[in-house]
């Protein structure tokens, strides 16, 4: 059995936000704010799923794809975020010298700043374990 490769850039990350998922998705589709969480990376909608979400072709310092899933949930949904990609301008081989760690952290973290901008924005006002008023 062969294995297949996995991308060196592999984040997947989660975040509830309490607010219905078609509000989620137009906040994720404002294509103003993709500079802004992901400043260094050129996205082309591959995929746009409405209410479930965004795929995108992503090129720039990394080639791969990225996807934000919404999974309705409760009174809101689940915001998944997943990031598969390679570093370009660097040969296969050499791949391995760079902080890939350091890499994926960074890349984590920019979903999270994307995922809680959208939760603070979306959850505002609202008190804490009560259902969003929409």
């Amino acid at each position: 059995m062969k294995l297949s490769p996995v991308s060196s850039i592999q984040v997947s990350d989660q975040t509830f936000i309490a607010a219905p998922p078609e509000r989620i998705a137009a906040a994720v589709a404002r294509r103003d704010r993709w500079r802004v969480w992901w400043p260094d990376l050129a996205l082309t909608v591959r995929e746009d799923r409405g209410e479930k979400g965004i795929r995108w072709a992503v090129t720039g310092p990394l080639n791969g794809t990225m996807e934000v899933w919404l999974e309705e949930m409760l009174d809101g949904a689940v915001v998944h975020y997943f990031l598969h990609c390679e570093p370009t301008g660097v040969a296969p081989e050499r791949v391995g010298m760079l902080d890939l760690a350091k890499l994926n952290r960074e890349r984590r973290v920019a979903g999270k700043k994307m995922t809680f901008e959208i939760k603070q924005q979306l959850e505002a006002g609202r008190p804490a374990g009560e259902p969003p008023q929409y």
